[in-house]
């Protein structure tokens, strides 16, 4: 199978959620919070980098003060474009403003079994299993590890999870897991391996590092010292705020946006500091809180909005955005989760979001569903054409064959028909088929999306990975497990 990447590309349709002076609002009251306020660094690591760079540090509370003029110098270090490669080169994802892609998510603990229906702990074989899934499809253009490998040491288990997606995949990884400086050694290790050294790994990161922040207005000092390890190697870097409206975060969704992109844009900014130049990436998947139960929702309306304003930010400051999208809160393939996950990605794709996160999770990223990812690479097929807009030239407007076929006729048998017949869009899930087939059968998406991921796992099995290249991952997983 020759593997392509349904990208979504100058897509014709947008949708402005803010004004140009409302963006300006946000940012200068971003500003104002990290002056004032500050944001908590808790890594001596981090607050060494801040401090000689002219931040006001409070070593007790490990709060930063960052002067705006300090944030947004370091900012401008970073670079506007760049490229997420893969192991095949004809797989690389440019991050250029003109491109969405969509991934997996991560990171599930349980997974919906594609044959017995079971829903059981996640293994590394299911993993692997949920790797090659997405790599057949073409919605997906790059991998978060989408379920944790349980059945591995903790100590190693995100080195694991790496070994795993690429044993089975050539395109591009993109991890959430790594969480301290000894692990993140190892990954660059790793990878340096699959690239062909660690001057190639710069040059072409096959490897790129997500971590999260630690709302309100705080980070977690591992991520920290991980992602400065990443920059220095020249590895793609994003920070993530999860803020949640009316819990770690202001009730309002400006107030929202300010606490979150204090939170991102702090880190990125540390992270031009120790490696100016480096590569790095806004990431978000703000949300509000059930103020009935105080429940993460994972998805509504203030979901999709968050997901469209904040790639208005990241295209403020230059640099590319990771937008959790699909990860809808059902708790199964069903209404909810196809309209979550179909609000949500025309949200965000509508300010063309470089990086949309989510394929085939359910239950706010607990729960890995085989139909979902199926079902989410129909809604991705259907957007990409979509976001195509309507075409208008000579040929499109098809005068001649208007006069031709005049009043009395059809258009069935027209040249121009049988040219342009492939272009109309053809689900492979939505059912279209006459009622009365539909009673007889009484199946429909779920089923065939259930009977696809089937003949996925049972026929589909990538190219491997070299064996020497594969034994020397796990020489590097078996020593960092032995170091403990």
């Amino acid at each position: 199978m020759t593997q392509k990447i349904a990208s979504i590309s100058k897509p014709k349709l947008s949708v402005n959620v803010l004004t140009q002076e409302e963006i300006e609002q946000i940012h200068e009251a971003t500003l104002h919070v990290i002056e004032d306020v500050g944001v908590s660094f808790p890594s001596k690591e981090a607050l060494d980098i801040l401090e000689a760079h002219g931040a006001q540090v409070d070593r007790e509370s490990m709060i930063a003060k960052i002067k705006g003029d300090i944030v947004m110098e370091y900012l401008a270090k970073a670079p506007p474009t760049y490229t997420l490669a893969a192991r095949d080169p004809e797989l690389d994802l440019p991050l250029d403003g003109e491109h969405s892609y969509l991934g997996t998510d991560g990171c599930g603990v349980e997974v919906l079994d594609a044959f017995t229906g079971e829903r059981r702990r996640s293994s590394k074989a299911d993993l692997m299993d949920a790797a090659r899934v997405a790599d057949y499809l073409e919605a997906i253009s790059f991998h978060w590890v989408p379920i944790s490998a349980q059945d591995t040491p903790p100590e190693s288990r995100s080195l694991h999870e790496l070994e795993a997606v690429w044993k089975v995949s050539k395109k591009h990884v993109q991890t959430e897991s790594i969480v301290n400086k000894r692990e993140m050694k190892a990954a660059i290790e790793m990878a340096a391996v699959l690239a062909g050294g660690k001057d190639a790994l710069r040059e072409r990161p096959i490897l790129s590092i997500m971590q999260c922040t630690f709302s309100p207005l705080g980070h977690d000092g591992g991520s920290l010292e991980a992602g400065l390890e990443a920059a220095r190697a020249g590895l793609p870097i994003g920070y993530m705020t999860m803020a949640s409206a009316g819990a770690n975060a202001p009730i309002t969704l400006a107030g929202d946006l300010v606490v979150g992109n204090a939170e991102v844009i702090a880190a990125l900014a540390l992270m031009q500091m120790e490696a100016p130049g480096c590569p790095v990436y806004y990431a978000a998947a703000q949300t509000s809180t059930d103020m009935r139960t105080g429940a993460y929702t994972g998805g509504g309306p203030e979901d999709f909005l968050f997901g469209a304003a904040t790639n208005l930010l990241a295209d403020f400051y230059k640099v590319p955005l990771s937008m959790g999208a699909f990860a809808t809160g059902a708790k199964e393939p069903d209404w909810q989760a196809a309209f979550d996950n179909t609000m949500s990605a025309f949200m965000a794709v509508s300010t063309l979001s470089d990086m949309l996160l989510g394929a085939g999770l359910l239950y706010g990223s607990r729960i890995l569903s085989y139909e979902m990812m199926l079902m989410d690479a129909e809604i991705w097929d259907m957007l990409v054409n979509l976001f195509k807009g309507i075409v208008v030239n000579d040929e499109t407007l098809a005068l001649d064959v208007i006069k031709s076929v005049g009043h009395s006729g059809n258009y069935l048998g027209q040249r121009h028909t049988r040219k342009h017949m492939r272009e109309r869009w053809m689900p492979k899930l939505i059912d279209r088929r006459p009622y009365n087939q539909w009673e007889a059968e009484k199946d429909g998406a779920r089923e065939w999306a259930r009977q696809k991921a089937q003949e996925i796992l049972d026929t589909y099995h990538p190219e491997p990975l070299d064996p020497a290249m594969d034994d020397e991952l796990m020489r590097i997983i078996l020593a960092e497990e032995l170091s403990d």
